[in-house]
């Protein structure tokens, strides 16, 4: 039997790797600073903080895999810990994985990295160029990551796309809500440009089979099924048959209102948002297919679908702050404002 550690195994997609991997009857364990109320009764759970080399050295002890999923995201707005949890607490885990003979390392990364691409798609070897605080930890994690496969450790990078799925909420929770509110949702500029989602469930496909595919190996993963902003968000306006419909703002000053109000903290944006919601970004993904035998299950539009009826089906329990940042809904502040207001922009398109 295959023993399992997840790291950051009580966010929302650890949670969701440890859910497949127990029901699949592998042995599991889970790092994390706090306990998920979801976790299997029979999966092990050690609390402590990635970066405590001590804590680390102990959770790897008789693990044969290792799935990093712990990560300071974005939204908690805390440059230090962005540093220390991603890139020191990476370098952690990488070093305690070596001493203890593990056999695999799944590195959950981020495409981040490539701030925003000069060219698409982003190809497995396109050179990384972060532009924020979050890509640029992210990417140093993918350094460690590179040096310790080059020591001999088997240390694979798993890189997402924007994540969806049910339950996953964050700054998805805000444009559900509107939209299940019959209000109408915002995309900066005329909303053409092309972006490329991932469903939970896939990603989860990608990491396993990462996990048993022998070598180091970079993989971009995305769905091969997308369309543009705008599109995306009228169709979900439709299938929620709440008439919002899709509004429009000029993306520079927009950008600029979002960075300030982030900046005086009555909005949940972060910089990765302004810098990318207008702008087009995808993964050619045929190395998975090449490499992994992988074809992704979801179109943007059915995971779009499916993460909106859960949280309308939720709504009541997606405001929980003891939860994980992706596992609620991120805070409105100002933009409750704006929801009101929403219906006096003018269409997209």
């Amino acid at each position: 039997m295959t023993r399992y550690l997840v790291t950051g195994g009580s966010g929302y997609f650890g949670a969701l790797v440890v859910g497949r991997l127990h029901a699949a009857g592998h042995d599991v364990r889970v790092l994390d600073l706090n306990d998920a109320d979801d976790r299997p009764g029979s999966v092990e759970f050690v609390q402590g903080d990635v970066r405590d080399r001590a804590v680390v050295r102990d959770a790897v002890d008789g693990i044969d895999v290792v799935l990093n999923n712990v990560a300071q995201v974005p939204l908690a707005k805390d440059h230090e810990l962005l540093r220390t949890v991603n890139v020191d607490g990476t370098v952690n885990l990488l070093r305690a994985a070596a001493a203890a003979d593990v056999d695999k390392v799944i590195h959950t990364s981020s495409s981040a990295v490539f701030g925003v691409p000069k060219a698409n798609p982003v190809m497995p070897a396109t050179v990384p160029s972060p532009m924020e605080a979050y890509g640029h930890a992210k990417l140093a994690a993918e350094w460690a990551c590179l040096a310790a496969a080059q020591d001999g450790l088997d240390v694979s990078i798993v890189r997402p796309r924007t994540i969806l799925g049910h339950g996953r909420l964050g700054i998805f929770g805000i444009l559900f809500e509107w939209i299940a509110d019959g209000k109408d949702p915002i995309v900066l500029g005329d909303g053409t440009n092309r972006y490329q989602f991932v469903h939970s469930d896939d990603l989860a496909d990608v990491c396993l089979l990462a996990a048993g595919h022998e070598g180091p190996g970079v993989f971009n993963v995305g769905t091969d099924r997308f369309s543009t902003m705008r599109d995306t968000l009228q169709t979900l306006c439709r299938h929620a048959g709440t008439d919002a419909t899709v509004r429009s703002l000029p993306a520079g000053p927009a950008s600029v209102a979002m960075k300030l109000t982030a900046g005086l903290g009555v909005t949940p944006f972060a910089p990765y948002h302004w810098m990318m919601y207008s702008k087009s970004m995808w993964f050619d993904i045929e190395h998975l297919r090449d490499q992994l035998g992988w074809t992704p299950s979801w179109s943007t539009d059915a995971m779009f679908a499916q993460s909106y009826d859960w949280f309308v089906a939720n709504r009541a329990a997606t405001d929980d702050a003891s939860a994980s940042h992706h596992r609620r809904s991120s805070k409105q502040g100002v933009l409750k404002v704006a929801k009101r207001l929403s219906g006096l922009l003018p269409q997209a398109g």
